[in-house]
């Protein structure tokens, strides 16, 4: 039997210890509820909700997430080409985001691009602003964009099922699919156009058929023109007229 005074010795030995483990399991249980750093290096950034839904990611390239769906991630059909911020809805569903690119490639050629854009519910870009620059030649857009009110995992679950098939067999398939579910609509384009540097305001019916269009083409000509739903000018302005 063990002298009563090496008896305390081991009872308070694990005493000691079940406290230690207690506090350092405490610590990653329990974060701080406030931290001040002057500086911080991250590669991706996840703001929740106090439930855990995620409502904001930002990240590096590198760490881009895919498609957000009610608090479930899938891929991106054509993933995440920049660092930004990805913005999602109480649902933990995807409704925005703001991405930034540019390098100068091993080409030699100065590249650059920015997107700003507003989703519709389980929806699309309903509202985009893009800026782009491949050398010499920049374009700039704002759109809107009408979207059906079908969820967009739609969209999601058919791109897994064919993601396998050859590109222009998967477009055929996408074809078919809006042709009998409705796809996205163009309803307003104001943009300049990247090859001669025109500027045009193209605005279209709920079928996408364009019905105004203003424009400044690339040698200072104004002009507006009105359409009918086939696409044929039923009124025009021009300098002179």
């Amino acid at each position: 039997m063990k002298p009563l005074g090496q008896r305390f010795l081991v009872i308070y030995s694990g005493v000691l210890t079940a406290v230690f483990a207690v506090t350092v399991l405490s610590g990653f249980v329990s974060s701080p509820k406030s931290m001040t750093l002057e500086q911080l290096d991250v590669q991706r950034i996840n703001v929740r909700e106090p439930d855990g839904t995620l409502r904001l990611i930002v990240s590096s390239k590198g760490k881009a997430p895919g498609v957000f769906v009610k608090d479930k991630e899938y891929p991106h059909p054509a993933g995440r080409r920049e660092a930004g911020m990805i913005f999602l809805n109480g649902e933990g569903t995807e409704n925005g985001g703001l991405t930034f690119g540019g390098e100068k490639g091993k080409d030699g050629v100065k590249r650059s691009g920015g997107h700003l854009s507003f989703d519709a519910y389980e929806q699309d870009q309903t509202m985009a602003l893009d800026a782009e620059q491949d050398g010499n030649r920049s374009s700039t857009k704002l759109q809107f964009t009408d979207y059906p009110d079908y969820s967009i995992m739609e969209e999601i679950d058919l791109f897994q099922s064919i993601k396998d098939l050859p590109r222009d067999q998967q477009e055929a398939r996408f074809k078919v699919f809006f042709a009998e579910r409705g796809g996205p609509t163009p309803r307003m384009i104001l943009g300049r156009n990247a090859k001669d540097g025109s500027v045009m305001l193209n605005m279209a019916d709920m079928k996408g058929n364009p019905r105004i269009v203003m424009q400044v083409a690339a040698d200072g000509t104004p002009s507006l023109r009105m359409l009918d739903e086939k696409g044929k000018v039923v009124g025009e302005m021009r300098p002179g007229d």
